[in-house]
């Protein structure tokens, strides 16, 4: 009989903690789990860990690359719904680390993908990422656009999530939904995402790095308004789509479909920060792309969704969250 939890993966990080939290906040009980990899301080990760203690919340330390581990996981709960969301993430950081992403992006959602297959998982909703839409220069990016031109080997691996979930929901009739997540910034946010580097620099009286001159625009997406996504999404189980072979998947970009430039949201962190940023302007980085920008409509149209956290909300609340955990 199929465990009424919620598996959530990556639990201890920063979109996975926010839907954690959000499901538990909805009475839905989940059992969450993290490697608790060393990619930024652990601590953070366990301080998330210890909002999420609660009687519906259980915590299993794994590795998603264990094959083992991860089949007698799913055997032992058989997950109706299933929320992956763990990742070995960073664009820059994929450039010299590549092993690192083909053992947690690629062999860990193998894994993930073959216990929801063995098991009778109801639906699998996973996490892809903008940066698949690569070099693409047409604004905003569409689920329809071509992806098949990634510029980092993070975007690379992500492509592949989105083509090995389409194989397993087409053979074997997995429902599958797939999230085209942009630029996800809010309290208890990653520590080498822009917003949170950019507070620490100006806390600290470092240089900002602003590559493209400053001329980088990302469609900023609070993190509020992710979670509920996800948690609308989870019961919204896939039929056979014309658009994906007649499989029973589908793809949604999760955005604020208005996107900000960089120069804007320093300004803003500098405001709530009470002090002035030294910027340093640089050329582009490789495997980085000078704009993201959604077309969130499909998923308006199926959800109801719209974003409703302005930039300056946002970041007025990273801060206070920030200036809380730091103690600055």
């Amino acid at each position: 009989m199929a465990d009424q939890s919620i598996l959530v993966t990556g639990a201890a990080g920063f979109i996975g903690f926010h839907v954690a939290r959000q499901l538990l906040a909805e009475g839905r009980p989940v059992v969450g789990l993290d490697n608790l990899s060393n990619y930024y301080d652990p601590a953070l990760k366990r301080a998330r860990l210890d909002v999420l203690r609660d009687a519906g919340f259980s915590f299993v330390q794994a590795d998603l690359a264990d094959r083992d581990t991860i089949a007698k996981l799913f055997a032992q709960h058989r997950f109706a719904t299933v929320v992956h969301l763990a990742a070995q993430a960073g664009v820059r950081y994929s450039i010299e680390h590549p092993q690192t992403y083909v053992d947690s992006n690629l062999q860990g959602f193998l894994n993930v993908l073959e216990g929801c297959r063995h098991n009778g998982c109801r639906h699998l909703v996973y996490a892809s990422s903008s940066s698949v839409y690569g070099a693409n220069t047409k604004l905003p990016f569409a689920i329809e656009d071509r992806t098949d031109h990634p510029v980092s080997f993070y975007a690379a691996t992500k492509k592949a999530n989105e083509v090995m979930a389409q194989s397993y929901s087409h053979l074997y009739r997995l429902p599958v939904t797939g999230l085209r997540f942009f630029t996800i910034y809010g309290p208890w946010g990653r520590p080498d995402m822009a917003i949170f580097l950019f507070a620490n620099a100006i806390m600290e009286g470092r240089p900002i790095r602003l590559f493209n001159h400053g001329k980088m625009r990302r469609d900023f997406t609070y993190v509020d308004d992710v979670t509920r996504v996800v948690s609308t999404l989870i019961d919204r189980v896939p039929v056979d789509n014309p658009a994906a072979a007649n499989a029973p998947s589908r793809l949604y970009n999760v955005g604020n479909h208005h996107p900000e430039e960089l120069m804007h949201v320093v300004g803003l962190l500098e405001r709530e920060l009470g002090r002035t940023a030294v910027k340093e302007l640089l050329p582009m980085q490789p495997g980085d792309v000078p704009a993201t920008f959604a077309d969130v409509g499909d998923l308006t149209r199926d959800t109801g969704f719209a974003p409703s956290t302005p930039i300056e909300i946002g970041v007025r609340n990273f801060v206070g969250w920030y200036r809380d955990y730091y103690k600055v």
